[in-house]
């Protein structure tokens, strides 16, 4: 098998893990975005998955993000690709950041987010990265500090809130995870009803993601396998 037609059949049995997910919540699986976590891989995987359909890749590393998106760039000049940021970003690295992404999926601090806002040169969509188990080391905001950053968020005219990204915590049963991030983001809406995007769910846990609610799940192992860049 080769690498398109590897990478083909991984689609197909995503999709279908997403569509039976959806059926099960009782969802329409086009409320269900598929995010492609291209780290790691090349831009020639990334082009292939172009071919096959998807648009949309999320990035975790500026350093890797910005060459790979112009390689792209350049081996498919026609396609409409939205790049996501999706890894903790430094302030010093916003300006790049911004360069390449779309949408900056991590927002987890007003200092961040004011240092977006000074980089950006058109409206940056943003997510606030929410940390369910308030566990700092993993980035993200706790439940009781959300409200504060999407007001702050709102305030600037730079960036624009869409909504909330959270990681389910190790040790922790997802679903549980998912279901208090869906009643954190009912509660935020009263005051944003535009930040309606949920990034909830990966490779591992995508079912659980949808049955709470998730508008967006990032995929990585699941869609591209283990193939790494012998040179990150």
């Amino acid at each position: 098998m080769n690498r398109v037609e590897e990478l083909a059949a991984n689609l197909a049995e995503v999709r279908e893990r997403i569509d039976k997910a959806c059926a099960s919540a009782e969802r329409d699986p086009a409320g269900v975005e598929l995010l492609a976590v291209t780290k790691t891989f090349p831009a020639s995987d990334v082009a292939l998955l172009c071919d096959l359909g998807l648009s949309r890749f999320a990035e975790n590393r500026d350093q890797e993000a910005g060459p790979k998106s112009r390689e792209l760039a350049e081996a498919r000049p026609d396609a409409d690709v939205r790049w996501h940021m999706v890894g903790s970003v430094q302030r010093n690295k916003a300006r790049s950041v911004v360069g390449w992404a779309h949408r900056v999926d991590s927002v987890d601090s007003t200092r961040l987010a004011d240092a977006l806002a000074r980089a950006a040169t058109a409206p940056l969509e943003v997510l606030i990265q929410v940390s369910v188990d308030g566990d700092p080391k993993r980035g993200g905001v706790p439940f009781d500090g959300l409200a504060e950053l999407a007001a702050h968020v709102a305030r600037t005219d730079e960036l624009v809130l869409r909504g909330v990204m959270t990681v389910a915590p190790l040790g922790t049963h997802p679903g549980q995870a998912f279901a208090a991030l869906e009643q954190a983001v009912t509660r935020l809406r009263d005051d944003h009803p535009d930040a309606t995007v949920i990034s909830a769910g990966m490779s591992g846990d995508l079912e659980d993601a949808i049955a709470h609610g998730s508008t967006c799940v990032r995929v990585g192992t699941a869609l591209l396998g283990s193939r790494r860049l012998a040179s990150p």
